[in-house]
């Protein structure tokens, strides 16, 4: 999906463990972001394998970037301490992806994100009342609306404070998106779900009759329950403690079974 990077809002700090072993890494690092629109400042320090990059772009566009020097990135954290999630989603279907949230002051949080495995063009994205995915996205409820309000857009005072619009995919059905939004806040989503629709969101505007109740977007396509994650410097893990994989073998492989055991891909060649 094309970026929108010079109307992208307010800036934040990205921190990425990226596998350095020289100086040559630094360097290349530092030319990979060099001169990117969107991006303020960067930091790369080569002893601790971590990059702290200011910018209005998407998370996923900063680790591509990253990734683009033929080195492993992952993001450990992201901005200030009033709070951060995180949600993986995921269904029946090949929609997959991942969204964070973060307080970036009181009264503004911000949403980003990439999904995968959409149809080509807009999709509803709302945050639901459960975190209950025992039958799918089914059982996660309705739109988070605490206030008893109906159906609306992000930028309308009427709305449900779940409701956060559309994301829109590209052609090969990938949705990156950056949204910052005034109602909803962190602390009251943790253990909440986000769920991604099949269709466009009407914004209550439609005429229809679940156009005030849920923009008649269609299926929910893929969920997943909002949880905490960490901030800046809250993830110093490189190995885990229950089988000594280091963070870069254990990139790609399931959280346990016997997969775990094998493999993901070669090693990067630096």
């Amino acid at each position: 999906m094309a970026s929108d990077s010079e109307n992208r809002g307010t800036a934040c700090t990205l921190e990425f463990a990226v596998q350095m072993t020289c100086q040559s890494c630094v360097d290349a690092v530092r030319t990979s972001l060099q001169g990117i629109a969107g991006i303020q400042s960067v930091e790369v320090q080569l002893e601790n394998q971590m990059v702290l990059v200011q910018t209005t772009l998407p998370s996923q566009e900063v680790q591509a970037l990253l990734e683009g020097t033929g080195r492993q990135a992952l993001m450990n954290g992201w901005g200030w301490n009033l709070g951060a999630a995180v949600a993986i989603l995921g269904g029946p279907g090949p929609v997959q992806g991942v969204v964070r949230f973060l307080q970036l002051t009181p009264e503004h949080c911000l949403i980003e994100g990439t999904i995968d495995g959409l149809q080509p063009g807009l999709h509803g994205l709302h945050v639901h009342q459960f975190g209950d995915l025992t039958r799918n996205c089914n059982s996660c409820g309705d739109h988070f609306n605490p206030d008893g309000m109906s159906h609306g857009g992000p930028q309308d005072s009427e709305r449900h404070r779940g409701d956060l619009g559309n994301v829109r995919a590209d052609e090969s059905g990938r949705a990156i998106f950056r949204i910052e939004d005034e109602q909803l806040k962190v602390w009251d989503v943790i253990g909440r779900s986000l769920v991604v629709d099949e269709g466009e969101d009407d914004l209550g505007r439609g005429g229809h009759p679940l156009s005030k109740i849920t923009g008649n977007s269609g299926e929910r396509l893929a969920c997943g329950i909002i949880a905490r994650s960490a901030g800046l410097f809250q993830n110093p893990k490189q190995i885990c403690s229950c089988d000594g994989l280091t963070i870069w073998e254990e990139r790609g492989r399931p959280i346990a079974g016997q997969g775990r055991k094998e493999p993901a891909q070669p090693p990067a060649h630096l």
